[in-house]
């Protein structure tokens, strides 16, 4: 069997000296169909590791309902094809601009802020979902003739807490679950997130994406017999909705690379291959203001989400080149070309949610209707007679159209207008949409829907009934063929495919929803931007007609979409 291993300042593989050459990849991000691709490019941009984290919420959405499972196996296959090595970062906390972080909604309803801690009902979670994924993780060890050299314990833990008791029952868990390889734990070069965060006896990495040298040194100071690992080379960035697109020079990026490889540096480049949020999974961040992530997670990484070589991509693989090998690149993607889709069908969306909640004295939370991602209305009555006053929405989570006796008044949010003005009696609705939970920080784990209350002046309003549509999945539907319908709705059309191939969506006219491709959830889209286009993998398209469904929620222009060959990402 193979054997790889930490001595002496470095690495070894099979007894001789190694450099670890590492680019992110997750599995989740890109269509299984597209691994090979993917991963090829990797190969070709000389890098001999893929990273991947593991998202737990996207496995276990519910407790004990495990989902595609057998996929981080298949994916480290893959890898070991395109003579990749491969590096796990199972959690279960994984940030990654990731809904929740990677965790569970039920888990954090139910544990709150003792998530991430040595709390005895939230260990025990853990060790349940370790149960499950763990050794599927260890039967692809290298000593076990896979690929997998090394698995991280938890994720950045030095920028949130410091029980270093929940860390060290990772670190015995994971060891008792059959990893015999290599740990160790990824933090910023700050001394209280590398004494916050780290592990006596296992690899202390660190994340930066600048001043290699500096992050190197401070490394040293806490871990002067470690190997210097960058584990996440920051050489791009995500994007908010209602922000500017991130992108980054790549000269500079080229720099900051070859500085850390010649400094003796080991380097996992965060990301090599970003792809795309798909669905309802983007995350949001909140440093005062909340501000939900973008679905593409292009990254501004050398492959680009579509899978080309980007400038950054060729000025990467003449530096690796010299210290590793690498076969050419395979052929870009083919693309669909330019056409336009008329929405054909379309039917109102409060024809398509189920019954009412009975009445509750506050409104329920998404979590407390069992609604990991989606909408909800809210039902409540204003008594009367009584004149205008504002009608406040308490905790906000994190837009609300609100309806006055059937007739749309305002559009909500949570950092924008919390009320309107409203007179009684009268029948109010509430339309509240999750844009994403909080992946970093104190925020972490937050609940959606209306978290507080509902008040007309300073009075609540009880007795609020409650309808909740997962939007995990593409729910049934009944179109009505002809005029199409006014927003919010869902639309029908139909793509004719002569060969499936790659492709960009987008909407002009259309304000703010989501997208359908036979079902597949390509993600949101909005007006705000910078994102323009969704991403639509070749091999979720099949020859012939192809049905795309799309959920508008403020208004739409001429019902139509567009197929391009090139993304806008802003």
């Amino acid at each position: 069997m193979r054997e790889f291993s930490i001595t002496g300042g470095g690495f070894l593989l099979d007894g001789a000296p190694f450099r670890l050459l590492s680019g992110a990849m997750h599995y989740f991000r890109v269509h299984p169909g597209q691994w090979d691709h993917r991963l090829a490019m990797l190969r070709a941009m000389g890098l001999n590791t893929v990273e991947t984290y593991v998202p737990w919420n996207l496995h276990e959405p519910r407790p004990g309902d495990f989902r595609r499972m057998d996929e981080l196996g298949d994916f480290l296959e893959a890898a070991a094809r395109h003579d990749l090595l491969a590096i796990v970062r199972p959690g279960p906390y994984i940030c990654a601009e990731w809904e929740n972080g990677g965790l569970p909604a039920w888990l954090t309803h139910l544990v709150g802020e003792r998530a991430r801690t040595s709390d005895a009902t939230y260990l025990e979670r853990v060790d349940h979902w370790f149960d499950q994924l763990i050794p599927r993780v260890a039967e692809h060890q290298i000593t076990q003739g896979g690929n997998v050299i090394m698995v991280q314990v938890e994720n950045e833990y030095g920028s949130y807490g410091s029980d270093s008791g929940y860390l060290l029952h990772l670190v015995d868990l994971l060891r008792d679950s059959g990893i015999e390889v290599p740990l160790f734990t990824s933090d910023g070069p700050e001394d209280h997130m590398l004494t916050g965060g780290t592990v006596p006896g296992v690899l202390a990495t660190v994340n930066f994406g600048s001043d290699p040298e500096a992050a190197i040194a401070a490394l040293r100071r806490h871990r002067p017999d470690d190997p210097a690992v960058c584990m996440e080379l920051w050489l791009g960035w995500f994007d908010h909705w209602g922000g500017e697109h991130t992108a980054r020079d790549a000269a500079d990026a080229a720099d900051t690379l070859e500085r850390l490889l010649k400094a003796g540096g080991s380097v996992n480049i965060y990301m090599a291959h970003g792809g795309t949020s798909f669905g309802t999974w983007a995350g949001a961040n909140h440093d005062g203001t909340y501000r939900p992530t973008v679905t593409s997670y292009d990254y501004d990484a050398p492959i680009s989400e579509d899978g080309r070589p980007t400038e950054k991509y060729w000025r990467f693989r003449e530096i690796l080149s010299r210290y590793n090998t690498a076969p050419e690149p395979p052929p870009a993607p083919a693309f669909l070309p330019p056409s336009r889709v008329g929405m054909t069908g379309s039917v109102p969306l409060f024809d398509v949610l189920p019954a009412a909640s009975a009445a509750t004295p506050m409104p329920p939370s998404f979590e407390d209707l069992g609604l990991v991602h989606g909408l909800v209305r809210y039902r409540v009555d204003v008594p009367g007679p009584r004149q205008p006053y504002p009608l406040t929405v308490d905790g906000l989570h994190d837009r609300a159209h609100v309806y006055v006796d059937g007739t749309r008044v305002a559009t909500l949010s949570r950092d924008g207008d919390a009320s309107v003005d409203v007179a009684g009696p009268a029948r109010v609705e509430l339309l509240v949409e999750s844009l994403g939970r909080v992946n970093y920080g104190t925020r972490l784990g937050e609940r959606k829907g209306i978290v507080g209350g509902i008040r007309h002046e300073r009075q609540y309003l009880h007795g609020v009934s409650a309808q909740a549509l997962s939007l995990e999945e593409l729910p049934p539907i009944s179109f009505r063929e002809g005029t199409p319908c006014a927003a919010p709705a869902f639309f029908r059309g139909s793509l004719e495919v002569e060969e499936p191939a790659d492709a960009f969506l987008t909407l002009p006219g259309w304000e703010h929803g989501y997208v359908w491709v036979n079902g597949f959830g390509l993600g949101r889209y909005s007006a705000r931007g910078p994102q323009r286009t969704l991403y639509l993998p070749g091999p979720v398209l099949r020859r012939g007609a192809n049905e795309i469904v799309v959920l508008e929620l403020d208004a739409v222009g001429d019902p139509a979409v567009e197929i391009r060959a090139s993304p806008d990402l802003g």
